[in-house]
């Protein structure tokens, strides 16, 4: 099963994509958006072109373990992706998945600057990779 990752922002949202056999996340796209109408067809036509049956999108839970008003964007953010695409979107626990991306990219030699058009897609792939792992350990 091929699934989509979308890790959300207020200006720009990262992508993954599985592999086809939904094993294995890789960093896609990164979409910057001024209206959300624009990010959600350049979605539905990657869910098109790539055959995605899923979706996964990160919902920004606090350390403490609640939601603010980020968290309330990502579940407004899932429910358009619903009306949009018909998929099943998963809304997935997405903490520290940015701190984890800034870090890879900083030891893999990424300088700071060349990070900010790609920690957001880095870090959907990160996102995406711990669904996929749950998802397989589950059944």
């Amino acid at each position: 099963m091929r699934v989509l990752a979308v890790d959300p922002g207020t200006k720009r949202l990262g992508l993954a994509l599985s592999d086809p056999g939904g094993r294995v996340a890789f960093p896609f796209e990164v979409i910057a958006f001024d209206r959300l109408e624009g990010a959600l067809q350049r979605i539905r036509t990657i869910v098109l072109d790539e055959k995605v049956e899923r979706i996964v999108i990160g919902l920004p839970i606090g350390l403490s373990g609640t939601g603010g008003v980020a968290a309330g964007r990502a579940r407004e953010l899932a429910e358009r992706l619903r009306e949009t695409t018909g998929l099943e979107v998963v809304e997935w626990d997405e903490r520290l998945t940015t701190v984890g991306a800034v870090r890879a990219m900083r030891e893999g030699g990424v300088k700071a600057r060349e990070q900010r058009g790609r920690v957001d897609m880095v870090a959907a792939a990160l996102l995406l990779q711990a669904y996929l792992e749950a998802s397989a350990a589950e059944g």
